[in-house]
Parts: C-alpha cells; structure tokens; sequence
C-alpha cells in the first residue's frame, strides 16, 4: 500500500499491517497509545472485522480494509457527518480508477456505497472524546475488490464481480487522494452543506418506499429527503414526516436481517 503525493504532502502517514482483528481497533488502540492523525493504517485481511451495530464484516484477503486516524478533526457534534464524507470519497476513488464505472456507483443511507442496487464497500465512523470535548474519530472503509458475501441481507457485489480488475492497492491509492479531496471540503463541518448536497446527488433509493429498521423496530414510509443533518426524512403512510438519525434502510419488500457484505 502507498499514499499519493497529495495525502503525504497533506501530512497524512500510512502504517500497513498484514491480518488483524480490525483496523478500526488497531487505530483505537493506538489513538489512546499518544498516535496522532492523520494516519491510514489498512490490512492484508481481518479476523475480527466489523460493521455498524457490531455486526461481523467478512474481511478475506483481497479486498480493501483501511482506516484513518483523525485528531481533533471537527467540532464533537459534526464529527458523524464523517460517513458521508467518506463515503463521497470511496465514490471519487472509484471514478478515478475506473471512469465508466462511477455512473452506478450510487450511496445508501447512512453509510454504504453500491454498485446499481448491490453492495460493494461499507463505512464505520467509531471515536473517543476527551473531558474537553477534543474528539477522536476513526473512518473504517471495507472495500469488495475481489470477493463479496453470499448471503448478505442487502445484495453484496464485488468490483471483480462487476467486471472491474481493481486491486486494494491501486483503489487504496486513489482514496488517499479523494480523502484529502472531501475532507477539505468539509472544513471541519463548515462545508457540509455542500458535501449533503454531493452525497443526496446520488443517493439509492430517494423518493422511493422503503423500510427503516433501528432499535426502535420498524417503520415503512417513502425516503422523502434529508435534513440539513443529514437525518433520513420518511414519510408515513398518513402523511406524516418523521426524522430518522440511525437505521438500516432497504427496499420495501427486502429480506430482513444482517446488511454486512
């Protein structure tokens, strides 16, 4: 794995591990050692890999499992906004390895990145907060370069599987670059009312009926916008408008279950 001269000149550093039980821990672990971002750390493969909710995330080598370590990157209450600006960038590295392949790449609310309608990389924004409300947060970013899971709730693909030889080196490449892209933009929160409107440009599934599952069950309605927080705006059958911070979206008539893949 390398970095692109813009992430290096940027001031971002790379450490890459072999098999691990998770990017996202190695980078906890070492935040709390005294490690400053912004730093890659990624994976020849994951034993312990995870997604959303602690849900298990297939991490076999061959595919792109990276996550960057960032030090007091925005004001506490902004740093969610991170999974859509990651998410933006997994969709620019895409588009700048493989140009004829971005017009499907489409993005699943909250954190997901499909091909068409199937998934193909996941984000997982985890961090700690000091007393003084300083704030540490790790984006992990699974990619599906060459293999994808079978039985996924929400359809799982795979670049090889879309006809696209990708590997996580050269991806990861390009994602170095596109995170140094859309983080600047963001401007530790200042700018994501444009990076909203980037993200809602292509997202899966808006207007359409969908069902909304979280802890608090389930909900049908029509994905009917977001918020200027980026909470999913559902419609319900009465009419009425319900604000959703956190959930797993499918299509109305989708399988439930686990959406890892």
């Amino acid at each position: 794995m390398r970095l692109t001269d813009r992430a290096v000149a940027a001031g971002f550093r790379l450490i890459a591990l072999g098999t691990v039980g998770s990017t996202n821990t190695e980078a906890r672990q070492r935040a709390r050692a005294g490690e400053r971002g912004p730093l890659w750390l990624t994976a020849a493969a994951q034993t312990e890999g995870r997604g959303r909710m602690a849900r298990s995330w297939i991490s076999p080598a061959g595919n792109l499992y990276a996550s960057l370590l960032l030090s007091d990157p925005s004001p506490f209450d902004r740093a969610p906004e991170l999974a859509f600006v990651a998410a933006l960038a997994v969709r620019d590295a895409v588009g700048a390895t493989v140009p004829g392949l971005a017009k499907r790449v489409t993005l699943k609310w909250p954190n997901d990145v499909l091909i068409g309608a199937r998934k193909f990389s996941g984000i997982l924004i985890e961090g700690d907060s000091a007393v003084d409300k300083t704030v540490t947060a790790i984006i992990g970013i699974g990619v599906n370069c060459t293999s994808h899971p079978q039985d996924a709730a929400f359809p799982a693909t795979d670049l090889a599987a879309e006809g696209t030889a990708v590997g996580a080196q050269r991806l990861f490449e390009s994602l170095s670059a596109a995170m140094c892209g859309r983080l600047a933009q963001w401007q530790r929160g200042q700018g994501f009312a444009q990076i909203l409107a980037d993200w809602r440009a292509q997202a899966h599934g808006l207007g359409q009926p969908v069902t909304v599952r979280n802890g608090m069950g389930e909900k049908r309605g029509r994905f009917a916008d977001l918020d200027a927080a980026g909470r999913l705006i559902l419609e319900l059958p009465d009419g009425g408008l319900e604000k959703i911070a956190a959930g797993d979206v499918f299509p109305l008539d989708a399988r439930s279950g686990d959406s890892a893949g």
